[in-house]
């Protein structure tokens, strides 16, 4: 029955789709265990949702026209809801459909494909297509030819906004300048720099997951990947999602080459910047180069020069934020306020005591030292009610 498709016959490129298609094709108890089988290893029992699914992440030619912005020809939709027709009486069908008293089931139910994935291609800024429907942050993966792909990351961390307290200012900068992005205008880069521990890169990521449903995506490069960054952002330049190009943990020695390849694309040539990204990279540096005093000494001839070199980067941020550690309160309302996230109840009197003793063993109050102690406390208080 594949042969009839066009515009969504990607579709049975798919295992549980195609063991479907053979069981409809020649029904077999064998080829309905396969089907069943397959459903389950994708970790649902649900059969049309999987299928929606598949056909809302599918990228085709539908799909790439709507995205630029142009108007799908009449024909081809006149093709997907003949397609979409057929797809949805496959969705609905039932075990009894085909063999009754089978042991192996799964869930089917009505619904409207048609309905569904047109909703879905309006808002496509939105929603995206083929994995960036799917998932919401990426890794960039690297081949031996020195081609990348992108990896989804499947279990992304899920911090939101609401997690995370304290550095309002910090936070309402960062995320102004998201939505900037997220209105179809050109948005700055943006350094966050500072203390270790003080929450630079759970911003970006809760920021990520915030706005996630607003058709926004976060791809995370590595230091060295930083060569691969004009060719990434041509490759998302036609993508009609909004891109968060996340560099955790930035510093340079001062004859890095992956200076250059930053600074290039800083510099806002009209050839690598692009509308729908940005850059947010964290570092602990505030001018990103790590500086001796051998090297500010120097014996150049042009040394004021060479110097200014060294802290250019960092000044084609647009905007750079800055998270020192956290004062006694706000570290103690970290604290505080952890404590009700994770429900670890302790007189406040003895937790503050914990806390600090804990910093002191840390090296300094931070935020990530508060998160440390609180997933402790929590461990120990889950451990002795299982006692």
């Amino acid at each position: 029955m594949n042969h009839q498709f066009v515009i969504f016959r990607d579709l049975f490129e798919d295992e549980v789709i195609q063991r479907f298609y053979k069981l409809i094709k020649h029904p077999s108890e064998t080829r309905y265990a396969k089907f069943v089988s397959a459903l389950y290893q994708q970790d649902t029992t649900d059969w049309t949702q999987y299928l929606t699914d598949c056909i809302l992440s599918l990228e085709n030619c539908m799909t790439r026209i709507a995205s630029l912005g142009k108007d799908v020809p009449e024909l081809m939709i006149q093709s997907a809801k003949h397609e979409l027709s057929i797809l949805s009486s496959y969705a609905k069908m039932k075990p009894d459909d085909f063999f009754e008293g089978m042991h192996a089931l799964w869930q089917s139910h009505e619904v409207d494909l048609e309905t569904i994935y047109f909703e879905r291609l309006s808002h496509i800024d939105q929603y995206g297509f083929g994995d960036f429907a799917r998932y919401t942050m990426f890794q960039i993966q690297e081949s031996t030819d020195h081609d990348f792909c992108l990896e989804p990351v499947k279990y992304p961390d899920p911090i939101r906004l609401s997690d995370l307290i304290g550095y309002d200012l910090q936070k309402q900068k960062i995320i102004a300048n998201t939505e900037v992005l997220l209105n179809d205008h050109l948005a700055s880069n943006v350094l966050l720099y500072g203390d270790a521990g003080t929450g630079k890169s759970a911003t970006v990521k809760a920021i990520a997951n915030e706005y996630s449903n607003k058709g926004l995506r976060l791809i995370e490069l590595g230091k060295k990947q930083l060569y691969l960054l004009p060719r990434l952002l041509d490759l998302l330049s036609s993508n009609p999602l909004k891109f968060i190009l996340f560099i955790d943990d930035l510093s340079f020695q001062d004859n890095d080459d992956e200076f250059s390849a930053l600074k290039a694309v800083l510099e806002g040539s009209v050839s690598v910047r692009c509308h729908n990204t940005v850059i947010y990279a964290t570092s602990n540096r505030r001018h990103l180069v790590k500086e001796t005093f051998q090297a500010r000494e120097g014996d150049e001839i042009h040394r004021q020069d060479t110097m200014q070199e060294t802290i250019s980067l960092s000044e084609r941020f647009g905007i750079k934020v800055y998270f020192e550690k956290p004062k006694k309160d706000l570290y103690l309302d970290i604290v505080y306020g952890l404590a009700k996230q994770y429900n670890v109840k302790m007189d406040e009197k003895e937790l503050a005591l914990k806390a600090e003793q804990f910093a002191l063993r840390k090296s300094g109050r931070s935020a990530r030292a508060a998160r440390q102690l609180i997933e402790q406390l929590a461990a120990l208080s889950k451990e002795d009610e299982n006692a």
